[in-house]
């Protein structure tokens, strides 16, 4: 049944190329407890159930694709949702549900630069090349481990992707700050604000929002 429907799922995806390809990158370091890991996947989830991010959805030209990978140390960066084409409400459901469905994959350090670059390798994996690549990164602290932010940055913004932030400032007040300096970068890059857990699901549903209305502006009206 598993094989048949993935079949379906293959044969079913849209001929038209993506709008954008987005990597959710999810921190799951020492610092998430499990309650602070179910809040982050559940608020991702709801964020795709909800009318204001599927209506901008609706309006991307092939959608959108989304991956979700879940970081803290190098060695236990992993994929917990693969390549998902996303372009109307069934789809976007569907991915809803595997984001709840996930597993806890670590719980290590805090390799923010590691994270990055992984995310980047993911879209050498897309089905097919997609308009514009984005990794949507959040945490709650700064790199300890790992390649620099900074480094992984500059490399990818070089290569045409860009990296946005979601700063949950539960740990640490001043985070947005620092993910400004090192770790957003790319065309119309920003950082928003979850000021914890709690607040989570508003912010990412924003973020969201703000990424695909971004990339429906004309490019002159970007800054």
């Amino acid at each position: 049944m598993i094989v048949g429907a993935i079949a379906a799922f293959l044969i079913a995806r849209p001929a038209e190329a993506a709008a954008v390809a987005l990597v959710l990158a999810v921190d799951v370091s020492e610092s998430v407890s499990s309650e602070r890991y179910l809040l982050q996947h559940e608020g991702i989830a709801r964020a795709f159930e909800a009318p204001l991010l599927l209506d901008a959805i609706a309006t991307m030209p092939g959608g959108i694709e989304a991956l979700v990978l879940e970081w803290s140390d190098p060695d236990k960066i992993a994929i917990t949702v693969g390549w998902t084409r996303i372009a109307n409400r069934p789809a976007a459901a569907a991915f809803a549900g595997s984001v709840r469905r996930t597993q806890r994959t670590s719980n290590g350090l805090t390799a923010i630069g590691s994270a990055m670059l992984a995310a980047a390798a993911a879209f050498d994996h897309l089905p097919e090349p997609a308009g514009h690549r984005v990794i949507d990164v959040s945490g709650d602290g700064m790199a300890n481990f790992g390649v620099p932010p900074v480094t992984a940055r500059d490399d990818l913004v070089s290569k045409g992707i860009t990296i946005n932030g979601l700063a949950i400032l539960s740990e640490e007040p001043w985070l947005d700050e620092y993910y400004r300096s090192n770790v957003i970068g790319g065309p119309s890059a920003f950082v928003l604000v979850a000021k914890d857990y709690d607040s989570f699901a508003d912010a990412i549903l924003r973020k969201l929002v703000q990424e695909v209305a971004s990339l429906q502006m004309p490019a002159e009206a970007k800054r």
